[in-house]
């Protein structure tokens, strides 16, 4: 009995890494998916609740209620966590000590920098960034435009960019909007990305960067 999941395939698997990736194209602001569908991603501000007081934190869980409970349409929340680079700080900090003519503020600097450097090594250091992914889905095409589409082999997307992105904008913008006005009442600001700054993000999440080589001995 030849097992289908420990059996080697009939045929080699020629697929490329963007046949893989369901991005089809990043126009005006907007993700556009090869199945027809868009989204747009909006980038969050922190807010430290630990610092806040009993009665500001009580506030804050209650606006944060009402944000989940005033979504009528779907909202993926991702947070994104990576390691913290501190070489620029780290040049920041040389250059600025090459101003320094104050040997007793040299001595601060430099045992602060190590303070860093030692802190960095006992500790995995962390960014976050924070993130509202908001969807529009093919069936909001239309149920004709969406039948079309199922037959449609010519291009990575089934319908025409220009139709599908002036839909996703009457879709999506309103629910921006009041994302935005809802994350307010917590301290908090949402900023739509624009094209630019998605190609960076996906970039970067299809392309992580890998762990930093061994150094060579001998």
């Amino acid at each position: 009995m030849k097992l289908p999941f420990l059996s080697t395939p009939d045929k080699p698997l020629y697929d490329t890494t963007q046949d893989r990736i369901p991005i089809a194209d990043i126009i005006h602001d907007i993700v556009l998916f090869k199945d027809g569908g868009a989204a747009l991603i909006v980038e969050s501000t922190s807010l430290n609740f630990g610092l806040l007081n009993e009665m500001e934190q009580e506030a804050v869980i209650s606006s944060y209620a009402g944000l989940l409970n005033s979504f009528n349409f779907p909202v993926q929340i991702l947070v994104r966590s990576q390691r913290k680079d501190i070489g620029n700080y780290m040049r920041f900090l040389d250059e600025a000590k090459k101003k320094i003519s104050n040997n007793k503020l040299m001595l601060l600097i430099n045992d602060y920098q190590r303070f860093i450097i030692e802190s960095v090594k006992k500790k995995n250091v962390l960014s976050k960034s924070f993130y509202l992914v908001v969807p529009f889905s093919r069936v909001e095409l239309g149920l004709a435009k969406v039948v079309m589409g199922l037959g449609s082999k010519n291009s990575t997307i089934p319908f025409p960019k220009s139709y599908v992105l002036k839909k996703a904008r009457v879709s999506l913008y309103p629910k921006r909007d009041h994302l935005i006005r809802q994350a307010r009442r917590l301290g908090v600001e949402l900023r739509q990305l624009t094209t630019p700054e998605l190609i960076e993000l996906f970039y970067h999440i299809y392309n992580p960067i890998p762990p930093h080589k061994r150094k060579r001995t001998g």
